[in-house]
């Protein structure tokens, strides 16, 4: 035996990517036909469910044009309720997705090849979900294209210098990008259900949107070209758009809202509460569809490593906020995080700084991280933190610099309907998504496969 061949059985070897034996037969067939099978009672009942839910959305929106912001909790201080929080809350859900897809496919890590389908697929719909909230927050909805840079009836032209353009700006080129990049990528998959279609109607539809892929060299070189591009595209506004988001607030002089730091703290405050949504769906479809193969245990391993940093830088934007506030002198910001602590929301924010700063600890362990019950019930209670987070930063709001103004906000009934609703479209869309199309990128998890190395081989000699 040579030194090289010591050297290499010394080094430790990861488990692989995908397990079970699989070869490109067996992952077109398994994926394939999750797409191609009829319709279950299952997904019929969730479907019902979540269009319910939904349909709780569309009648609260119906009955806040009907009669107008009041039905809401809003008052004096706090003219910035839920609506913003949960605006913020879904652009945050919306991140992992494309962090997943490009950032990571930039850096060649193998492992996102599993989860970032549906991880792009939820990225569409939190953004959708998300853009709900804008328009229906400004009150007069019939105007609502004034946002957009049209002339109005008066002749006059949106202020530019309004943070609701910058975001109808930002959140639309993201979900653009988005969609662009999520389609490129079925293509190729859409013409392997093309090509497997028994129905004449089935491979029209198919035949259409698979744009006459055949799978020729010239075609993949024009592929991955073009994805690389997107990718490039895509990797600055997962950086840009939640920190266009950020000046919402950083752009004001509202005690606690006006600093430099909410950038980088909110875009990592997505990414970690992104990461969060993708383990509690991926957890959930990877039971569901029987994906233990595809979607390992080392996939989620390395999901959790991401959300232990992220909670920890998010835990560091915390503390830097204190910090600011007391060596900054400024009596106002100093009220501003004592209150938050301890004043009437102190509540809100222990929870925020339990789930956000506390929970994720347990990920340094290695038998926690892996454990399926432990990081399934983490990432939802990360995502109730990051929900609060937002929920926290809006009210301070209700004590800003004159006490004679400062009131109590409390959410209406209609607040929490819509914020339920918003998660009725979200699964809705989610449920016709895991229905209709491939839930993993075949042909990527392909490239991952041992068969795929030109150098690969099949058995002894």
């Amino acid at each position: 035996m040579s030194v090289v061949d010591k050297t290499e059985q010394l080094q430790p070897t990861e488990p692989p990517l995908i397990t079970g034996n699989q070869t490109f037969g067996t992952v077109t067939e398994h994926i394939s036909k999750l797409a191609e099978r009829k319709t279950t009672l299952t997904w019929l009942a969730a479907f019902s469910l979540a269009g319910s839910v939904a349909l709780v959305l569309l009648g609260s929106i119906g009955y806040l044009v009907y009669e107008g912001v009041g039905i809401w909790g809003l008052n004096v201080p706090v003219a910035w309720g839920w609506a913003i929080v949960n605006f913020v809350f879904w652009v945050g859900i919306g991140h992992a997705g494309t962090l997943i897809s490009a950032i990571l496919f930039l850096f060649r890590q193998k492992w996102r090849t599993s989860i970032n389908r549906f991880a792009e697929a939820m990225t569409l719909f939190a953004v959708i979900c998300a853009l709900v909230f804008p328009g229906i927050h400004v009150g007069r909805i019939w105007v609502v294209y004034w946002i957009f840079p049209l002339p109005n009836q008066m002749d006059m032209w949106p202020n530019f210098r309004s943070p609701l353009l910058w975001d109808v700006f930002a959140v639309s080129i993201y979900f653009t990008c988005s969609l662009v990049f999520w389609y490129t990528g079925l293509i190729p998959d859409l013409a392997t259900l093309r090509d497997r279609a028994k129905t004449k109607i089935r491979k029209f539809v198919l035949g259409i949107f698979s744009l006459g892929w055949r799978g020729g060299n010239r075609q993949w070189k024009h592929y991955e070209l073009a994805y690389l591009i997107l990718a490039g595209v895509s990797t600055p506004l997962v950086l840009s758009v939640h920190s266009v988001v950020s000046t919402d607030f950083a752009v004001s002089i509202v005690p606690g809202w006006h600093t430099t730091i909410f950038p980088p703290y909110f875009v990592a405050g997505a990414i970690f509460s992104g990461f969060a949504m993708v383990m509690t769906l991926g957890i959930i479809t990877r039971k569901i569809f029987h994906l233990e193969h595809f979607i390992t245990n080392q996939h989620l391993e390395k999901m959790n490593k991401i959300m232990l940093l992220t909670g920890m830088m998010v835990g560091y934007s915390y503390g830097c906020e204190f910090f600011i506030a007391w060596y900054s002198g400024n009596a106002y910001e100093q009220f501003t995080f004592i209150n938050r602590a301890f004043g009437p929301y102190a509540w809100a924010y222990w929870i925020m700084i339990s789930c956000n700063v506390l929970i994720p600890q347990m990920f340094w362990f290695k038998r926690l991280r892996t454990s399926i019950p432990v990081m399934f019930v983490a990432s939802i209670f990360i995502n109730v933190g990051m929900w609060f987070e937002r929920f926290v930063i809006v009210m301070s709001l209700a004590r800003d610099y004159l006490p004679s103004s400062w009131d109590y906000y409390s959410p209406s009934l209609w607040d929490i309907l819509t914020f339920v609703g918003s998660f009725g479209l979200f699964f809705t869309l989610f449920l016709l998504f895991l229905r209709f199309l491939p839930v993993v990128a075949m042909f990527e998890v392909k490239g991952v496969l041992p068969q795929a190395d030109p150098h690969h081989e099949e058995g002894p000699h």
